[in-house]
């Protein structure tokens, strides 16, 4: 009996040693797996023929050799998107002049510039008079829009309406970097070839090719600070109104609304001057009254007494006698 257990204990003992041995051979044939390097993507330019330029771009922003890439200088500031802000509005004022001017000092004390000025004269009334309207564009800058427009709105009679919108151009904006990009990648390589052209015919054909990228690269950079500053300053435009084309007309010289106003300013104001009467009354003159009427009162009553009281002494005393 105790050999078999002996036995069972030995083949148990062998039977470990083994599977150990197996997982230490397996694990030292598998081979490990390296993480697969990042492949950068490139952008091909279908007008262009061309890819664009061949360098690797770091986490910095900057190609392999050093030199900073053309989509990360013409990248905008932020990360966020490229929205072009807009706004219009119409304002009814006193003085249209007066108002243009502020307008325009205003765009430029906040960095902003006039655009555009059209001023003109209108018909009032009968035909003989007329009176000025104007419409004004200015810019300023993205981040002081609600400055401005409160600025525009203060002090008016009204502002008979008001607009606002975004556009937004991020998917226009890096579409053409891409294809600038590619464009200054082609750049390079004909500048290149020219170079190394032996032959004048060679040259000749490569300069009129060149000559139209390097055009095409000026309308592209064109096209990519227009996106830019129309981000980067907001247009709003104004409609200033003269106040006398929005009153009412007169008939005859009768205007039943202003006779209505002034009936409602009179009942108001006799309802304001009651209503003041009563709050002297209780606690001004009632006051004052019932100060001067307690003594008053009080000298009134001492008096009476004091008649009172002389008139029942006389009747207390007795009648002297008459001489005979």
């Amino acid at each position: 009996m105790k050999r078999l257990f002996a036995l069972i204990a030995i083949l148990s003992i062998l039977f470990l040693t083994a599977c150990s041995a197996l997982q230490r051979s397996s694990r030292e044939l598998t081979p490990s797996v390296a993480p697969a390097p990042e492949v950068p993507a490139y952008t091909l330019d279908n007008s262009a023929g061309a890819p664009a330029a061949p360098e690797a771009l770091t986490d910095s922003g900057k190609a392999a050799g050093g030199a900073p890439s053309v989509a990360a200088a013409n990248a905008p500031a932020d990360t966020g998107r490229l929205v072009i802000q807009t706004a219009q509005l119409a304002i009814v004022v006193s003085d249209v002049a007066a108002r243009v001017q502020a307008i325009q000092n205003m765009a430029k004390s906040m960095g902003g510039f006039l655009v555009s000025l059209n001023m003109s004269e209108i018909p009032y009334g009968d035909g003989t008079e007329q009176v000025p309207q104007a419409q004004i564009v200015v810019r300023v800058p993205q981040e002081k829009l609600d400055e401005a427009l409160a600025q525009i709105k203060k002090d008016t009679v009204d502002v008979q309406n008001e607009t606002r919108s975004g556009t937004d151009v991020t998917d226009q904006y890096v579409d053409l970097q891409s294809r600038l990009t590619a464009k200054q990648a082609a750049e390079a390589q004909l500048t290149q070839i020219m170079q190394d052209a032996t032959r004048t015919q060679d040259v000749l054909d490569v300069y009129s090719q060149l000559q139209q990228v390097q055009s095409d690269i000026e309308v592209l950079k064109g096209q990519i600070k227009y996106y830019e500053q129309s981000a980067a300053l907001s247009a709003i435009t104004v409609n200033v109104i003269a106040e006398q084309t929005v009153k009412p007309l007169e008939v005859g010289g009768w205007k039943p609304q202003g006779v209505a106003r002034d009936a409602l300013q009179r009942l108001i104001k006799f309802w304001q001057s009651f209503v003041n009467f009563l709050i002297n009354l209780v606690l001004l003159y009632l006051p004052v009254l019932i100060t001067i009427a307690i003594p008053v009162v009080l000298a009134l009553l001492l008096m009476r007494w004091i008649l009172r009281k002389t008139r029942r002494l006389k009747t207390a005393l007795p009648a002297e006698p008459q001489d005979k």
